[in-house]
């Protein structure tokens, strides 16, 4: 016999009929006990055979096609009849009953509070295994029973259930469960859960652990594949940090069955900050958004989405999630640089000098030998001009370079300003000009590697007096950049109305890496306006024209299309740069769970990693006192550190980060993460079929439908482990070689009847 994992399935008909369950004659093999030899069996068969066929022969005279069937049909019989005095058995090895153990693992999370027809999810387990099915396992095995939810406790009975958790962690209530069974022989796990996973528990690597115990895990899916008349906020991402007064772009889905148009409020703590009507897709189950919300001061934001309620809708918890922004006090640091005064320099200086979240130091070569500050914060800041020192280069989160030539900067600094871009993770502009470009020598650069076009070779005419209308590409169209209106459409036409532009310089080809977000249509047809990509650490930008000033100058004063578009730029390009130190959480809302990941970068003033720093966490919750704790170095990478806190309570914690090396201080970031509890188990409560399956199909068990949990006890195989004893079980009394018999005889009857001959 083999004894292994293979599953046998449970039929009630089959046992019926033969007597002996199905895997029985899978493995078993089969032999004659009588002691009578084989060969007196064969001839036995042989002469009947020749009985009946010298019996045909003397009635040949009614015709072979009557004699020829009944032949056959007597000629069988009576070679059943022989093999049967020879007695056939199986001879089959099976485990002794009760000396395999069993597993029951019951999901015992909040979310098996939900149900259909007045009964939870977790009574209709409990009336499904008191309703035979566990009867049937005890006779066979030796069962244990685990409740699981975010810890797995060994059960008595059903009735000792622990109550509701605030948790799904399959991964882990597995892992226990096996672990648990030690040298014992362990038949397989019998799984009853919805598949709401919401631990992060069940990773590759974990299943594939799970795996490797080589015991099948059967999977009773619980609850419906699709919960209906609920709305639920399935996803919403938003960036963890914004500059004050920017704009933060909120990605949404929705998760509805029964609804047709839903509302969206956005509140700011108690404070109404945006409302939307959405038009639920018929075709999907989820219909995806996009939401532009304004930051707001410096601080902290606790955005708080909610979908109203449906009439009659049970579970409104999943209405509502919050996300935690934060917004630096902090200025944004750009420098400016122009060879030139000039129109476009003016007007993009009045668009942003109102914006407290972005500090625009400009230096303006008005004569060979003259230059113009603006925008700075000390006597000293660009005394000299562009800067010399990396250090204060890196102290600027992004650089604009309109039309100047590229031979104004030394060798020097243009490897400075390459680094900025690769290294430090800042943003470069660069803008059309007399002198931008390629008119300014700029494709022999080293910052000509960042860019997003291959500059071609120094012309004169390529910055041109040409106009050409701006339009939108599809990039541009779902980028928060070009955005002059929330609405898609309105925005599509707010760009149809701008003026056209007067001037445009020739690129090259595109890199394959740029995303050109904004088209230039004129008279020699298309061609790129804004284009970027990402480059190292940082990315580059070209705005290949100088006259965005029409926009404003020929626009109704109130119009506010042009300080949008500036604003929206400077601060994409501006808020991505990373400071020196930076301190952030695997994710800035936690539910139901407390263990809070950290990870902190330290780096010096020229951006060099910083790898023997003194790292110290000063923890603020909500609710409990403050504490401390050291960071440690990842491992992974110089200048990288990682902490795990623990958050007992719910609520709003502060954690601010000091680094020094040695006596001096480095530098120090601030992040707030929020806890929640009873959340995480009133989302997806639908049934994870597929999570399930999946479990089942890895570990070589099977998935069950609970109306279909009476066939689980026989499917279930013995483990190699365990007593092993030899049975002989008889096949000559099975009911369907009685019924074989009668029907070969009543073959026989039926035919003579049909010719009128008995």
């Amino acid at each position: 016999m083999r004894l292994g994992r293979r599953i046998h399935y449970y039929c009630p008909v089959f046992e019926r009929l033969f007597t002996h369950p199905l895997w029985a004659y899978r493995t078993g093999t089969f032999a004659f006990a009588s002691a009578w030899p084989i060969g007196l069996l064969v001839t036995s068969i042989l002469v009947a055979s020749a009985l009946v066929a010298w019996s045909l022969w003397r009635r040949r005279a009614l015709g072979w096609r009557l004699l020829w069937p009944v032949g056959v049909l007597q000629t069988l019989l009576l070679a059943l009849v022989l093999c049967l005095l020879w007695r056939p058995v199986l001879n089959v090895e099976r485990v002794r009953d009760r000396e395999n153990e069993l597993a029951v693992a019951i999901d015992a999370s909040a979310s098996m509070a939900y149900g259909e027809a007045g009964r939870s999810r977790l009574q209709e387990v409990a009336a499904a295994l008191q309703n035979g099915t566990m009867q049937r396992l005890e006779k066979t095995f030796a069962v244990r029973m685990f409740g699981f939810a975010q810890t797995t406790t060994p059960l008595n009975d059903l009735e000792a259930m622990p109550p509701p958790g605030r948790q799904t962690r399959i991964g882990d209530a597995l892992h226990q469960v096996l672990q648990s069974a030690g040298s014992a022989p362990l038949a397989g796990v019998i799984l009853f859960s919805d598949g709401a996973e919401n631990g992060d528990t069940l990773s590759e690597e974990r299943l594939a652990e799970i795996a490797s115990y080589g015991v099948p895990v059967h999977t009773v899916g619980l609850g419906p594949e699709r919960v209906t008349d609920d709305l639920e906020l399935e996803r919403v991402e938003v960036a963890g940090s914004a500059p004050a007064g920017s704009t933060i772009d909120a990605q949404i889905s929705i998760r509805h069955n029964g609804a047709s148009q839903a509302r969206l409020r956005v509140y700011d703590r108690d404070n109404l900050v945006a409302a939307r009507d959405v038009k639920l897709r018929p075709d999907a189950a989820t219909t995806q958004l996009s939401l532009d919300l304004p930051a707001g001061q410096a601080g902290t934001h606790e955005l708080r989405f909610v979908l109203d309620p449906l009439q009659g809708e049970r579970n409104v918890v999943n209405n509502s999630r919050t996300q935690v922004v934060n917004v630096p006090a902090a200025r944004r640091g750009i420098l400016y640089v122009e060879g030139e005064p000039r129109w476009e320099y003016k007007f993009l200086r009045r668009a942003v000098d109102h914006d407290r979240a972005l500090r625009v130091a400009s230096v303006v070569r008005t004569t060979p030998n003259k230059q113009y500050r603006q925008g700075v914060n000390s006597p000293d800041e660009l005394a000299d001009g562009f800067p010399s020192d990396p250090a204060k280069l890196f102290g600027y989160d992004a650089v604009i370079i309109g039309s100047y030539e590229a031979a104004g900067l030394r060798a020097e600094q243009h490897r400075m300003l390459k680094d900025f871009v690769d290294k430090r993770g800042g943003t470069v502009l660069m803008l059309a000009g007399r002198y931008g470009l390629s008119a300014g020598g700029w494709q022999n650069a080293p910052l000509a590697q960042t860019l997003p076009v291959q500059l071609t070779g120094r012309q004169a005419t390529q910055f041109v007096q040409r106009p050409g209308q701006a339009m939108l590409t599809l990039y541009g169209a779902e980028s928060p950049i070009p955005r002059l209106d929330i609405d898609p459409r309105k925005n599509l036409e707010r760009w149809k109305k701008l003026p056209p532009l007067a001037d445009y310089q020739s690129l090259g080809r595109l890199k394959p890496g740029a995303i050109v977000l904004l088209e230039a249509n004129g008279e020699g047809g298309r061609a790129p306006l804004l284009m970027w990509q990402h480059y190292g650490r940082g990315a580059a930008y070209v705005l290949a024209t100088a006259s965005t000033l029409r926009w404003q100058m020929r626009m109704p004063s109130e119009d506010q299309s042009h300080e949008m578009f500036w604003r929206q730029l400077l601060h994409a390009i501006s808020s991505t740069a990373p400071a020196r130190v930076t301190l952030n959480g695997e994710r800035s809302v936690y539910e139901d769970e407390r263990t809070v990941r950290l990870e902190a970068e330290v780096r010096d003033e020229r951006f060099e990693p910083v790898s023997d720093a003194t790292v110290e966490l000063e923890v603020a919750p909500e609710r409990d006192a403050p504490f401390k704790q050291l960071m440690q170095p990842s491992g992974q990478s110089d200048g990288r550190y990682t902490a795990t806190i623990d958050a007992a309570s719910a609520g709003l914690y502060r954690i601010e980060m000091t680094a020094r090396a040695g006596d001096k201080e480095v530098g120090s970031a601030v992040t707030h993460v929020l806890r929640n509890d009873g959340v995480a188990e009133h989302f997806a409560t639908y049934q994870h079929r597929d999570l399930l399956e999946r479990i089942a199909k890895v570990t070589g068990g099977r998935y069950w439908p609970l109306r279909e949990l009476d066939g689980l006890a026989g499917a279930i195989p013995y483990s190699k482990a365990g007593i092993v004893e030899r049975q002989t079980l008889d096949l000559w009394n099975l009911p369907i070689v009685f019924l074989v018999l009668l029907a070969l005889k009543l073959g026989e009857w039926l035919l003579r009847l049909r010719w009128g001959r008995l």
